[in-house]
C-alpha cells in the first residue's frame, strides 16, 4: 500500500472542533501552534508522529507532539503536549516520547523545552501510564546539568506528573491558564475541608511568589516563547559547549560612576541593587530569576563585555537584604546551575546577616543556609565578589567570601566587613561602660564612630589578604570584565568522588 503523505499530515493536525472550541474559550493555542510560534519558521522536524498507546481508542502522536527544530538558528529539541487529544493526559506511550527527546537532547547535546498542558496519568491506562510518568521524570533527571531544560507552563500540570517540570532548570508560568498541583481543589476539599480555587491553590503568580516552582512569570504564551528565546541567549548548547559571547555594543571600560550614586552611605538606608546591576553590566541586558520569590536577594543572568555571566546580590530594599529560608534556597539552585553549565558567578554585596526571628529558626533557616554555602564553596567556575556596603556575620562568608572560594574580592570604599555593625558591636562589647556612662547616648555614638573605623573599614580586610583591592564604585564595571575574562581558562581539581550531600 502506498502512503498519501499530504493526507497523513493532514489527519495527523486534524482535530475535533469541539476540542478545539474548548481549547480556544480557554485562551490556550494548539500544540502546533505553539511550536511555530516557539521555533524559528519551517525549522520544526517531528519524531515518532504515529506513535500511540496500546489502549483502544488512543490516537496518533497520543496527546503530545515531539521533535526538533531551532530557535535563533541554534538546534533544539522541544515538544509540546496536546490538551485536545485525551486531555493531554500522560500514557505509556506518551511518556516514552517526552523521554525520548529528552535523551536525544542529551544524546546531542543542545537544550530541550518542554511545553507543559497535561490532565495528568491517564487513568484507563492504570500502572501503564505511571510508567510513563516515571520515564520522564527519569530522563529529566539524567539530563540535568548535561543540558539546559526549560518548562513551559500552558495549562495544567497534575499530580505525579507536576514533578516533571519542576525537575527542569526553569520553568515559565503563564497567569490565567497555567496551574501546578499535586492534588487539586475537590480533593483537597474532600481531605482538609479547605475551599480553594485552581487559581488560589496553584496557579502562575502563588508558584512565582509564594513556592517559589516558577521562575518566570508572564503574562502571554508570546511572551513565554520570548522569555525563552532570550533565556537561551545566555546558555551554552550543553556542559562542555562554550559560552555565547555576542557583541552588545557597550564598551567594557565604560565607567560604572552612576552605581556609586544610587547607594548611600549610611548601611541602614535601602535603595534597589538592580539599579547598581543595571550600570555595572551590559545595558538592558540583565534577565531577572525570580523576581517575586526570595526578594532579599536579587539573581538573574547579564553580561559583561558580551560574556554571559550569572548575578547573585543583595537586595537592601526587602529586609535590609537579610538572607531568609527562601532567599538561600532561590541563591543555592541559582549558583549550582551556573556552576554545571561553566557561568561565571558575580557576588554584589550588601548583608546585614540571616534573617533572624522563630518563624526563620523553626522554618529551617540553618539548614536551607547551608544549602547557599554548600552551592557557593562547591561551584568551580570564575567567582569574583563585589562588596558594595555592609557584610556582616554568617552572611559575609556566604556571600562570596575569600573562604568560601571567591577568586577575586573588591570592595568599594564604603565597605564594612565585620562580624557585627557598629550598633550590635558595641553594646555587646561595652555594656558595662555603657550601663555607668552618665550620658550612655553620646558615649554609644563616639564607641560606634571608633569602631567603624578602625575594624569596618575595607583596609583592615585588605591586610588579611581579604580583600583584593578596594576601587571605586565607577571603576567596578572595568574590573568585573577583566577579572571575568581573565579567569575563563579556570580549572579546579576536587578529590574524586560520586556526589557530595547537600543538606536538603
Amino acid at each position: 500500500m502506498t502512503v498519501d503523505v499530504g493526507e497523513l499530515r493532514r489527519r495527523l493536525r486534524e482535530r475535533s472542533p469541539e476540542r478545539v472550541k474548548r481549547q480556544r474559550e480557554r485562551g490556550k493555542l494548539l500544540a502546533w501552534e505553539r511550536l511555530e510560534r516557539l521555533l524559528d519558521p519551517g525549522s520544526f522536524r517531528e519524531l515518532m508522529q504515529l506513535a500511540r498507546s496500546p489502549v483502544a481508542g488512543a490516537e496518533w502522536g497520543d496527546g503530545v507532539v515531539a521533535g526538533y527544530g531551532r530557535i535563533g538558528g541554534r538546534p533544539v529539541y522541544v515538544f509540546a503536549q496536546d490538551f485536545t487529544v485525551a486531555g493531554g493526559s500522560i500514557s505509556v506511550m506518551h511518556g516514552e516520547k517526552i523521554a525520548r527527546t529528552i535523551e536525544m537532547a542529551v544524546k546531542t547535546g543542545v537544550p530541550v523545552i518542554g511545553l507543559w498542558d497535561s490532565g495528568g496519568a491517564r487513568i484507563q491506562e492504570g500502572v501503564a501510564g505511571l510508567h510513563g510518568v516515571a520515564r520522564m521524570l527519569a530522563a529529566t533527571v539524567h539530563a540535568s546539568g548535561v543540558v539546559p531544560q526549560v518548562a513551559v507552563m500552558l495549562g495544567p500540570s497534575a499530580g505525579g506528573a507536576a514533578y516533571a517540570p519542576a525537575l527542569m532548570d526553569f520553568v515559565v508560568a503563564v497567569e490565567g491558564i497555567s496551574y501546578m498541583f499535586i492534588t487539586g481543589p475537590d480533593v483537597v476539599r474532600e481531605v482538609t475541608g479547605e475551599e480553594t480555587s485552581f487559581e488560589e491553590l496553584g496557579g502562575a503568580r502563588v508558584h512565582a511568589s509564594v513556592s517559589g516552582v516558577a521562575h518566570f512569570l508572564v503574562s502571554s504564551e508570546e511572551e513565554a516563547f520570548e522569555t525563552v528565546r532570550r533565556l537561551l541567549g545566555y546558555l551554552p548548547d550543553n556542559c562542555e559547549a562554550p559560552l555565547p559571547i555576542v557583541e552588545t555594543g557597550d564598551p567594557p571600560e565604560r565607567r560604572s560612576d552612576a552605581a556609586g550614586g544610587v547607594v548611600p552611605e549610611d548601611p541602614g538606608r535601602p535603595y534597589d541593587v538592580r539599579l547598581v546591576i543595571e550600570d555595572v553590566f551590559d545595558r538592558g541586558s540583565f534577565l531577572e530569576v525570580q523576581p517575586l520569590w526570595g526578594q532579599s536577594i536579587v539573581t538573574g543572568f547579564a553580561r559583561l563585555g558580551g560574556i554571559p555571566v550569572c548575578v547573585v546580590a543583595s537586595q537592601p530594599l526587602v529586609a535590609s537584604g537579610a538572607i531568609d529560608v527562601n532567599a538561600s534556597v532561590k541563591a543555592a539552585r541559582f549558583i549550582r546551575f551556573c556552576d554545571a553549565f561553566g557561568l561565571p558567578i558575580v557576588m554584589l554585596v550588601d548583608v546585614p546577616g540571616y534573617m533572624p526571628g522563630v518563624d526563620q529558626e523553626h522554618g529551617g533557616i540553618i539548614r536551607h543556609g547551608a544549602k547557599m554555602i554548600y552551592a557557593y564553596a562547591e561551584a568551580t567556575v570564575p567567582k569574583v565578589t563585589v562588596v558594595l556596603r555592609k557584610a556582616y556575620g554568617g552572611a559575609y562568608i556566604a556571600m562570596g567570601s575569600r573562604g568560601l572560594g571567591a577568586d577575586i574580592v573588591y570592595a568599594w570604599p564604603t565597605a564594612e566587613i565585620a562580624v557585627l555593625g557598629a550598633r550590635a558591636a558595641v553594646r555587646i562589647l561595652h555594656r558595662r561602660r555603657l550601663r555607668e556612662a552618665g550620658d550612655p547616648e553620646e558615649l554609644a555614638r563616639r564607641l560606634e564612630e571608633e569602631y567603624r573605623r578602625e575594624m569596618l573599614n575595607p583596609l583592615r580586610a585588605a591586610e588579611l589578604g581579604l580583600v583584593d583591592e578596594v576601587i571605586e564604585p565607577g571603576e567596578t564595571r572595568e574590573r568585573l570584565y577583566n577579572a571575568v575574562k581573565m579567569l575563563l581558562p579556570k580549572r579546579e581539581q576536587r578529590p574524586p568522588r560520586k556526589h557530595g550531600n547537600i543538606p536538603l
